[in-house]
């Protein structure tokens, strides 16, 4: 393949939305991927979730890009992603969440977030059956929302081959060539494939695809295990993220989708650091018994499937976004913290808009934020 501008490691949550991204701007793009299909990776294992309610504003602003590009795909494009607007809904049950929450509104608020404290009755309003003792509230943004991974990036993929992009997949990258201090392009398990620039999506994997041109790009995967119900009658549709901490957790959020099934996660402590992907048998019962307590009548639902996946984590839980200070060509959309999904359609675009040199005032404060080259000695995100 000849006069290629850009080459894409990765056909994931990040990859696609840029190839996306980059092919509506007419730069000739080549995704690779040693899965079969898009999003094959860790796309397919997140759990569907898509919030702009964050406590950073450059992942605000992406976040709110992302958020439009999801809610009006159908009626713009024809796709059906399984685009459900239930909002993200985080009740507390002791003071510090509640201070902390509430402390994040006017910054939230400030940058285009529709999100509130609510009352103990609005909240049990929205979600019938929460567990009502001690109950002081919580935040609500009711424009968030859940798609259907899967569903949506083959739309997103589609429309990356409209705008021209081309995918390759069964083919692993063994090595980023390099020359002069450029990335000059990729040796497969095929052939090799010359581009100015090569764009790293790789998420779990950027560690050792990076290392091949002598770069240590700090991600490290850190496992997570999800789960999906049978489908009943609607009971709520917003996301719930219950904050506190539990034996072996910190906290843990579910939704009912599209479809009436509730599907959850919950985030370990200790970090379960790894590639491994296989179900454990501490996960159901844990998140199980911590759900069944907020809301005593999901406990007649039965579990159809778990899984599990891989976090790309960076050091500050911030994604990693922008050009390599080591590597002249290669350009980084990675790290990003179990958030790829949700994030990926309006990061896509701004890495490609910085690839293009297109970028925009608002760009340059997230590009400082996410930069390659930054410290990562801050304390994470508060709404991580």
């Amino acid at each position: 393949m000849d006069n290629i501008d850009v080459i894409i490691a990765g056909a994931g949550s990040a990859g696609v939305p840029a190839a996306m991204a980059l092919g509506a701007m007419g730069l000739k793009t080549l995704v690779v991927d040693a899965n079969p299909s898009p999003g094959q990776g860790d796309n397919k294992r997140a759990i569907g979730g898509i919030r702009a309610t964050h406590s950073d504003p450059a992942k605000i602003r992406v976040g709110l890009r992302s958020l439009e590009i999801f809610s009006t795909w159908k009626e713009t494009y024809g796709d059906d992603i399984e685009w459900l607007k239930g909002g993200y809904l985080f009740p507390v049950y002791r003071e510090q969440e509640a201070y902390a929450l509430k402390k994040l509104l006017p910054l939230q608020q400030q940058f285009g977030l529709n999100i509130d404290f609510i009352d103990p009755d609005q909240l049990q309003r929205i979600v019938p059956g929460i567990d009502a003792a001690g109950l002081l509230g919580g935040t609500f943004s009711p424009d968030d929302g859940s798609a259907s991974p899967l569903l949506a990036i083959n739309a997103f993929a589609r429309k990356a081959l409209e705008n021209s992009a081309r995918f390759h997949f069964n083919e692993h990258i063994e090595a980023l060539l390099v020359e002069k201090g450029r990335v000059v392009g990729i040796r497969t398990d095929r052939g090799r494939y010359r581009a100015p620039v090569v764009v790293d999506a790789a998420g779990a994997y950027s560690r050792p695809l990076c290392a091949t041109a002598g770069v240590d790009m700090p991600v490290i995967p850190d496992s997570h295990e999800g789960a999906i119900t049978e489908p009943v009658a609607r009971m709520f549709s917003c996301m719930v993220v219950d904050l506190r901490p539990g034996p072996g957790s910190k906290n843990y959020y579910f939704y009912q989708n599209i479809h009436g099934q509730v599907v959850f996660c919950i985030t370990p402590d200790p970090p379960i650091f790894g590639t491994d992907t296989r179900e454990t048998s501490v996960f159901l019962p844990q998140v199980a018994a911590r759900m069944v307590a907020l809301i005593p009548r999901l406990k007649t639902l039965r579990v159809r499937r778990v899984w599990r996946g891989c976090y790309p984590m960076s050091p500050d839980g911030s994604p990693i976004v922008g050009w390599s200070p080591e590597i002249g060509g290669l350009f980084h959309i990675t790290g990003m913290c179990g958030q790829g999904f949700m994030l990926g359609p309006g990061m896509g675009e701004l890495a490609a808009r910085m690839i293009a040199g297109t970028v925009t005032d608002q760009d340059q404060a997230a590009m400082d934020i996410f930069s390659p080259a930054r410290q990562y000695s801050k304390g994470r995100e508060e709404l991580k």
